[in-house]
């Protein structure tokens, strides 16, 4: 009937790559199949729709629609229909890089082919199953599941299948750095998808083969695979592909030593990957997360090939922009601003280098369009004059590809890499405008304060300080990233052990995050270090860290930051302390999940709110059963709220929590929808514990938490790394709001304050240990 014609012109358009024109026909099938009731045709149209959406990088959108289809599919039965989703919803997590759930769906569609012997869908899924595999780094497990699907589709004729095969089996070897036999498998699919003209293989397999080239030092081979394969994303609209081809050329430019033209290309790309990110917001958030993983670290070279260049201040937007998007992939809807919602900002040389390459880029476009259809034509099938053309076409895009290098070569472009090598950031208003910006901002603080982005990277640490008077100072310390991260976890295991010494480990870290801009620190006369830690360096706190006679934070204030562009530092706290003081002191065990977790009773908790409410008169208490759901409603009417309650913060939203007195719980996905906290100017949590002392993850859980409580509209947040002793916990909030009340003193000059009583015993009895003062860390306005 019509709706199955419309589908099969469809698949046409869509194997072609034109996912527009696709679309459109599958929509119209859609429509008449449900008109007249047809619900087979109704499944196949939806996991075709799927596909489409999959294509662009809107994988939400594409699950959904697998989903509906799916549930038709298992209305009816149809086994061969619920595998092939199967294998679509797979490949859907493959994308976003959530291997263990791709694997669950590929290991379903394969039991269900097996039972009724379908050998094409066995084949599939095994090829599929191997790229699981192959992401794992588990490369002679892949090699294996690949050869017995290519087997399987040689024997029953599938090209399609055939070339996915052997291109993939290169990729592994690429992988493998067998660069030879990575270039021959490339060169036998690519042969396949011209001869059956599937342009997204014939794409991917152009930048498969742009990288082996270029690991052979076959430099101007590379790039004219990555330009045709560039042009030919562009014409699919595969965004995913074109970011991974943008990010090769960089990569390939850096190679040789080609600093600024890697930059060009790696800015493109992170652009291009800002615009999918826009769209990837309602996925749940592991995906999101995933998904990122795989494209932070062109970020991070990105970010490292600017701080070569000295060029400091777009180095530390590009930190500010990763920060944001960590942030995202935690939390999910976080709203840029206007420093990061235009991503990456490409400087007048780079734009004019990019304008140059379009007409070629779009030739090349026009050019590749004709030629893959000609090259769909059985080779003795053509006339004379479709072959003449193939010739002819195929002498065009070689002289395109030579016109691309020769733009990229000549003296125009060299002159204008050589007016970004002498004059970058100061030449650019956007730029200009963003570092007043920023050094206004740390001018009306008043606080003698500087910003502190520490970078990690895999060969050294590169410390970004932004102060208020002179542009941002970029220090290099040579540590590898191993060496820093075991340094991290033996401090973070002496934190958590207060008989252990923790003095040597925190003056390790000390060399490295605080000696080397300590000459800055005294000319910037800094009391304030206002600081965005990168990856594992969020599990401990920086005022901790121990320069050989004191702690950091004898000398120094330190005020946390999800990212600057995020953080509002102008507000004035409310001369009035008002307190919300919440306190749980039974054990409950709460479901998460499908888990249950046990919290233990808090013995002194009910004491240090009481103690509290005696310190500030103005103080209301909520203790055990007065405390629930409810109260959240109660929060907006105070300055300050203090919860003594066991808050967890874990790698996903959905496991991290806080506890009610009457045994019920939020999430963080909850705080995020519901809680209001708008007049609020300080939540503290006083029994939190994150991940420290477990097997770290990148701390996003607590830059998460901070934002959480900023985005319901707190100006700040206190919260602790580890679980704490509740003795020196309610010793430590004592002084806290003792400082607090005295007035005119900041938030993070109180928590210093109670910090230095700790240390210097004047408070409680052997407090002196990080382990009672330190786990407490500031995030947001330390006013």
């Amino acid at each position: 009937g019509e709706g199955t014609t419309l589908n099969n012109i469809g698949g046409v358009y869509k194997s072609q790559g034109e996912y527009d024109r696709a679309l459109k026909y599958y929509q119209q099938s859609l429509a008449i199949s449900q008109e007249i009731g047809d619900r087979s045709k109704e499944a196949t149209t939806l996991g075709n729709i799927g596909t489409v959406y999959s294509s662009w990088g809107d994988y939400a959108k594409a699950l959904k629609y697998y989903q509906q289809s799916l549930g038709i599919r298992q209305d009816l039965g149809d086994k061969a229909g619920i595998g092939l989703i199967y294998n679509y919803m797979g490949l859907n997590y493959l994308d976003l890089g959530d291997y263990p759930q791709a694997l669950d769906y590929f290991d379903q569609a394969k039991a269900i082919f097996n039972k009724i012997g379908a050998k094409e869908g066995i084949g599939v899924t095994l090829t599929n199953i191997g790229i699981v595999y192959q992401k794992q780094k588990k490369y002679p497990k892949s090699i294996k599941f690949y050869h017995k699907s290519l087997a399987i589709s040689q024997q029953i004729g599938n090209r399609l299948q055939e070339a996915n095969n052997l291109n993939t089996i290169g990729r592994v070897y690429q992988k493998l750095g067998e660069y030879t036999k990575a270039n021959d498998y490339h060169h036998q699919a690519l042969e396949i998808y011209q001869k059956i003209g599937v342009k997204s293989g014939i794409s991917y397999t152009l930048y498969s083969m742009g990288i082996v080239d270029q690991h052979l030092g076959n430099y101007p081979k590379a790039l004219a695979s990555y330009q045709q394969a560039l042009a030919l994303s562009r014409t699919l609209g595969t965004r995913l592909t074109e970011g991974k081809i943008l990010a090769g050329i960089g990569s390939l430019y850096d190679t040789q030593n080609q600093s600024e033209l890697a930059i060009t290309f790696f800015k493109q790309s992170v652009n291009v990957r800002e615009a999918i990110r826009k769209d990837l917001k309602v996925l749940p958030i592991e995906q999101q997360q995933s998904f990122t993983e795989t494209v932070a670290q062109d970020y991070r070279r990105l970010a490292d090939l600017l701080l070569q260049q000295d060029r400091v201040l777009e180095a530390q937007r590009v930190l500010d922009l990763l920060k944001v998007q960590e942030l995202k992939d935690y939390l999910s809807n976080i709203r840029g601003d206007n420093n990061t919602v235009d991503g990456i900002t490409e400087l007048t040389n780079e734009q004019e280098i990019i304008k140059g390459t379009q007409p070629i880029i779009d030739q090349a476009i026009a050019l590749g369009q004709e030629l893959s259809e000609l090259e769909t034509i059985v080779s003795d099938q053509r006339t004379q004059t479709q072959q003449q053309r193939i010739i002819q076409l195929r002498k065009n895009q070689a002289k395109l590809t030579k016109d691309f290098q020769d733009f990229l070569n000549s003296p125009e472009v060299e002159a204008r890499l050589a007016q970004l090598r002498e004059t970058t950031e100061a030449e650019n208003l956007d730029l200009k405008k963003y570092d007043r910006r920023l050094r206004e901002k740390l001018q009306q603080l008043e606080q003698d304060a500087v910003i502190l982005y520490p970078l990690v990277l895999d060969d050294r640490l590169e410390l970004v300080l932004v102060t208020p008077y002179a542009p941002p100072i970029r220090r290099t310390v040579k540590v590898k990233r191993e060496e820093l991260e075991t340094g991290i976890k033996k401090f973070g295991d002496m934190l958590v052990t207060p008989i252990r010494n923790a003095k040597t480990p925190a003056e390790q870290l000390y060399q490295w995050l605080i000696k080397p801009i300590e000459a800055d620190l005294a000319k910037a006369n800094a009391k304030t270090i206002i600081y965005a830690p990168d990856g594992k360096l969020r599990y401990i706190p920086l005022g901790a860290l121990y320069d050989g006679n004191q702690w950091l934070i004898e000398r120094l204030r330190v005020n946390q930051i999800t990212a600057m562009s995020l953080t509002s530092l102008d507000t004035k706290p409310t001369p009035q302390l008002q307190v919300f003081a919440a306190a749980v002191t039974k054990e409950h065990t709460i479901p998460i999940g499908d888990k249950s977790v046990y919290n233990r009773a808090l013995q002194y908790t009910q004491l240090e709110v009481e103690s509290l409410a005696e310190t500030l008169p103005n103080t209301k208490t909520f203790i055990d059963q007065q405390f629930h759901g409810d109260t959240i409603y109660k929060m907006n009417d105070y300055s300050v709220v203090h919860l003594a309650t066991h808050a967890v913060f874990k790698k996903t939203k959905q496991d991290s929590f806080i506890l009610f007195g009457d045994g019920s719980h939020v999430t963080l996905s909850q705080v995020e929808e519901k809680w209001d906290l708008s007049n609020v100017d300080l939540v503290v949590l006083s029994a939190c514990q994150t991940g420290l002392g477990a097997e770290l993850g990148d701390g996003k859980e607590i830059l998460g938490f901070g934002y959480l409580m900023q985005n319901a509209g707190a100006d700040a947040a206190i919260a602790s790394l580890w679980n704490v002793d509740d003795q020196g916990t309610q010793a430590l909030m004592n002084k806290f709001y003792q400082v607090l009340k005295q007035g005119k003193v900041t938030k993070a000059e109180a928590l210093r304050q109670a910090q230095i009583a700790l240390i210097t015993n004047k408070v409680g009895d052997d407090f002196e240990h990080p382990y009672f003062w330190a786990p407490f860390i500031l995030i947001g306005n330390g006013l």
